[in-house]
């Protein structure tokens, strides 16, 4: 960190806000390209000072100033993309409302928006039967991202839509896999009580042929070698930059500890997810190779609702987490976790093999109890994260084996925004979670967990994403922001004018830029998975590390009535016009 905190502004390493209409950036040295960056208080931007000398009017949305750029600007550039609604292609595998989404992609494009995300749901293209894939509905809608200029991500989404919060729309996984469950209900996961969810497999079944002669991860792959055939041109073509790899509930490499449909309600610990026969047989093997055939599955961990203190296993000051069994257990259960995720990945590695993209995965944001001593909620999540014990390095330095992106939930959340009663540290979290990803070299990304509208909300996402603020070197900075999701609310004013707020402050003050190699970003072939490391070498990496150095406010905030007034501007702008 010595050398991002060395170059920045010493009022930034303060915390200090610097919209107070003084300057903000100085460039020290330029031999040709000499500019002053300053704030422009009846602008609300940053400009050159010959930019804002020659221009009297905004440019139009569509009109992209690419003139404005200065590199050492641009370097501080995070990209963001809208994650499109869940039923944008329905069950029976159509484009829902074409011509109203053409109309809300033009919209976003003109907002300057960087792209989109979208799931491919596993559920809807494989549903007719095994390998009898239909590509005709999402080759469909990726000719209209295409169309409108934008990118895309591509969520391979293995789970089932419905059951978590914001869902709003149900897509089960596909039925010939369920009527496999109906007389084989070991295959989804399950809890102490024998409830199963069937929200997604098991990972107990990734390596066992149940599926009519296939493996759960053979499935998967399978599923991801199509869409790589059937979707090579939009890859080529550089519209498909981002592949993300669905690795459990909500597409989220986690246990589905916490589902609705179960009757957990926040902020429940939620429940261990590991008693169907075949993870129940594995976890008393391994008690056996150690000696220790006595110990046997958490039964004393509580039930969805409970909190950690009226439970054995995390009560605070004797908890069975704390003893050699409880530590055993805990191991095992992250561990099998981060071995799923490690397989599923090195199989997506193989199949994109070459292509210019990226390949992410989500790491959900477990925020309440985490100012508890057993944080409770991560534990049955399989996030073996404690107080003296760092759970997401490990998982960090597995992503970074298949050249993976990090992409992590709830930026936009403040402490002081959760109910006391959860002892909930959402910014602490996130926090620990980035610094993680970038101590270990890899890039971070991340997303809203629920919808926000607000200033204070898109502040929050802005400090995160920059967390020292607009710097020389950039760093460190995130890869990129997902904004969660696209709404008729979200394209209404006064939340559309604020949310083009927000996009101007994640790209730095910048314009749109169409070249990512400018800020960074340029895309190489997809290289081969690192093997010069396995997972229990990762899980013994286990020691916390300081997180970077954080503001406790962004420096390029949205301010109160910022986004009315530039609303306001510009349209008086356009009636001048």
């Amino acid at each position: 960190m010595t050398s991002v905190v060395g170059l920045m502004n010493p009022n930034l390493i303060n915390g200090r806000n610097l919209h107070k209409g003084s300057s903000i950036f100085v460039k020290s040295e330029e031999s040709k390209k000499r500019v002053q960056w300053r704030f422009s208080i009846q602008k609300r931007s940053l400009r050159t000072s010959q930019a804002t000398a020659s221009s009297t009017t905004e440019p139009k949305a569509t009109e992209f100033n690419t003139t404005a750029y200065e590199d050492k600007m641009l370097t501080n550039y995070v990209p963001v993309y809208v994650m499109l609604q869940l039923g944008v292609i329905t069950n029976d595998n159509v484009l829902e409302n074409e011509e109203k989404l053409k109309k809300q992609l033009k919209k976003l494009k003109q907002s300057q928006v960087d792209g989109v995300m979208v799931d491919v749901w596993w559920g809807i293209v494989e549903a007719k039967g095994p390998k009898q894939y239909q590509w005709s509905a999402y080759r469909n809608l990726f000719e209209i991202v295409q169309s409108v200029g934008l990118k895309l991500q591509a969520i391979m989404s293995f789970h089932r839509c419905g059951g978590n919060i914001g869902d709003d729309v149900n897509i089960p996984i596909p039925k010939w896999v369920l009527e496999i469950g109906d007389s084989n209900p070991d295959i989804f996961y399950t809890n102490k009580s024998g409830n199963r969810n069937k929200e997604c497999l098991s990972l107990s079944v990734d390596n066992l042929s149940l599926f009519q002669g296939r493996t759960a991860v053979e499935m998967y792959r399978d599923y991801m070698k199509s869409f790589r055939e059937n979707m090579e041109d939009f890859i080529s073509s550089g519209v498909i930059i981002d592949i993300e790899v669905g690795l459990g509930p909500a597409g989220e490499l986690r246990y589905p500890s916490y589902s609705e449909t179960q009757g957990w309600v926040f902020p429940g610990i939620g429940e261990f997810q590991c008693y169907d026969k075949y993870l129940r047989s594995d976890y008393e093997e391994e008690v056996r190779r150690i000696g220790h055939p006595e110990w046997k599955l958490p039964e004393n961990a509580g039930e969805y609702n409970n909190i950690p203190e009226e439970t054995e296993f995390f009560e605070y000051s004797n908890g069975t987490y704390l003893k050699e069994q409880g530590k055993f257990f805990l191991s095992w259960y992250s561990k099998r976790l981060l071995l799923h995720g490690d397989q599923i990945l090195d199989e997506a590695n193989k199949v994109f093999l070459g292509c210019k993209l990226k390949l992410a995965a989500k790491v959900s944001g477990i925020h309440w109890w985490y100012k508890t001593e057993s944080h409770a909620a991560e534990l049955t999540a399989g996030y073996y994260n404690l107080k003296n014990r760092d759970g997401y390095r490990a998982i960090a330095k597995m992503l970074r084996r298949h050249h993976a992106i990090l992409n992590f939930t709830c930026l936009e959340m403040r402490n002081t925004e959760q109910p006391a009663k959860a002892k909930s540290g959402p910014q602490e979290l996130v926090q620990q979670v980035l610094s993680c990803g970038w101590s270990e070299g890899i890039e971070v990304a991340g997303e809203n967990a629920l919808p926000r509208f607000d200033r204070d909300g898109y502040n929050q996402i802005i400090l995160n994403a920059r967390p020292n603020g607009i710097n020389q070197d950039g760093k460190p900075r995130m890869f990129g922001f997902t904004y969660l999701r696209l709404s008729d609310k979200l394209l209404s004013e006064p939340n559309f004018s604020t949310f083009k707020m927000f996009l101007k402050r994640m790209h730095a003050n910048q314009e749109y830029c169409s070249e990512p190699e400018r800020y960074n970003h340029k895309l190489f072939p997809l290289e081969r998975s690192r093997n010069d490391e396995s997972v229990e070498t990762f899980m013994e990496e286990t020691e916390p590390v300081d997180p970077f150095p954080w503001l406790e406010e962004t420096d390029t905030s949205i301010r109160p009535y910022e986004s009315v007034l530039s609303r306001l501007r510009s349209t008086f702008l356009r009636k001048k016009s």
